[in-house]
């Protein structure tokens, strides 16, 4: 520490003297240069005396720093890992304490059980093994999950990439390196494993459940209630997958029927014997 203080204030003189010369230099009939270059000139000398300072202020404090005796050194190894785990431990602090407590660390492989062994030489003698799975041939840990590889199987084909992205996110699953999905992520998982793009012209008889919306004039929510009343017939390869639904099924009387009350707002009148208010899908 004390070295680097020097090596900046020896920098800061150079400087100081190299702002000396250029004001001794310069015409005096030139006001403005000469007033800016005896400014840089004060600046100089102002950042010397600083560093000045500063070095006479460490000498000071390591004079007086004290030697902590052997008993207080033993009650703070005793509480390290709460000086570890503390949230004001930053990585430097660790690292230092690393460096301090190990002298060496001796790694080997255990074909039978796949783990690395790892044999840690502590200083004053002692010694710990810990063993770490080992990542299997081809693997490591950015690794595509197998939940997320199913779903971009499943989905291959039959969707476009960018729904195949969309199903991930919203099934919270992420990237090997814990990004969210976009197309071309998605694309070069698919291309990697080799799996078919999506073909648009085999697909023409199944819409999606907002072109299903559109071609019956309803709002998407409108069109899920239809579904989950099983009127209108639609199907997922999974959870969260878009819906697939039959274009013929748009056409049934059943549907048509269904769709003209939702966009009309048309219900049955309260019965007078249960008093209850029946649903817009109570003439089916």
């Amino acid at each position: 520490m004390r070295r680097a203080i020097e090596l900046e204030l020896e920098q800061a003189r150079y400087e100081a003297g190299l702002a000396a010369r250029r004001y001794e230099a310069v015409d005096p009939d030139k006001r403005l240069v000469a007033a800016e270059l005896e400014a840089r000139w004060n600046e100089a000398l102002q950042k010397i005396h600083n560093l000045e300072e500063r070095l006479n202020e460490f000498d000071t404090n390591t004079q007086s720093a004290h030697v902590p005796d052997k008993q207080l050194l033993l009650s703070l190894a005793q509480d390290l890992p709460s000086v570890w785990n503390a949230p004001s431990t930053d990585m430097r602090v660790k690292q230092k304490i690393v460096r301090i407590l190990i002298q060496e660390i001796l790694a080997d492989v255990d074909d039978n059980s796949k783990e690395i062994v790892l044999l840690i030489h502590w200083a004053g003698g002692c010694h710990s093994e810990l063993r770490v799975k080992k990542s299997e041939t081809g693997r490591h840990s950015n690794c595509t999950s197998l939940d997320a590889i199913e779903v971009i199987r499943k989905m291959a084909g039959q969707f476009p990439d960018e729904q195949i992205a969309s199903t991930l996110n919203r099934l919270r699953l992420r990237t090997g390196a814990d990004n969210p999905w976009n197309e071309n992520r998605v694309y070069s998982v698919r291309h990697r494993l080799q799996l078919p793009a999506f073909d648009g012209n085999g697909r023409r008889n199944e819409i999606t459940l907002k072109q299903a919306a559109e071609r019956l004039n309803l709002s998407p929510p409108s069109v899920r209630k239809m579904i989950d009343e099983k009127i209108l017939p639609a199907s997922q390869v999974l959870e969260s997958a878009p819906w697939q639904i039959p274009v013929e099924a748009l056409e049934s009387e059943v549907v048509q029927r269904v769709a003209a009350n939702l966009r009309n707002r048309v219900r049955i009148p309260q019965s007078k014997n249960s008093g209850e208010q029946q649903s817009m899908f109570s003439d089916i």
